[in-house]
């Protein structure tokens, strides 16, 4: 699953409160499925998403590894709608980081723009977007929106079978 989302889009949160969780404990931690999160920040109506984006890419950075950027975009996610740049900071001091110099340089805003390029290519115009694809596939089957487990998990059996 490439999962193209926005931090400050509240559909994109509902989709990691409601959702995400089935989706780890029945496919994704089992090992059926993988998840590639990519950044879909839809600056016209969010204005922090972009700064949340770049944020957790210098947090990846800053740790060298994903479980640190998992456990920092699960912070944004839990704190949706506290979202500011002194708070992206202060979050990423909480975890044991220091981002302040890479965020305000703006190291991955083309990275962050590149995934956005890419989620418009793949058709999305919206978040959350999905692309449901075989590992190696170079199509996949779209959801566009906050979809319930049980449409996930329709377009994954199929798949997996």
């Amino acid at each position: 699953i490439i999962e193209f989302s926005d931090y400050e889009c509240p559909y994109c949160g509902r989709h990691y409160t409601e959702t995400l969780p089935l989706l780890k404990s029945e496919y994704i931690d089992t090992g059926k499925v993988k998840l590639v999160f990519r950044d879909f920040p839809l600056t016209n109506i969010h204005p922090m998403a972009q700064p949340a984006a770049e944020a957790a890419e210098c947090l990846r950075d800053a740790a060298g590894n994903d479980e640190a950027y998992f456990e920092y975009h699960d912070l944004i996610f839990t704190n949706q709608q506290l979202l500011s740049t002194s708070n992206l900071k202060a979050w990423a001091q909480q975890l044991g980081y220091n981002i302040d110099s890479c965020l305000d340089s703006g190291k991955f805003r083309s990275e962050v723009l590149k995934d956005a390029a890419d989620a418009q290519s793949a058709g999305f115009g919206g978040t959350p977007g999905f692309l449901i694809m075989k590992s190696g596939a170079s199509e996949g089957i779209p959801l566009k929106g906050a979809y319930p487990f049980a449409s996930f998990q329709q377009i994954i059996e199929a798949e997996l079978a």
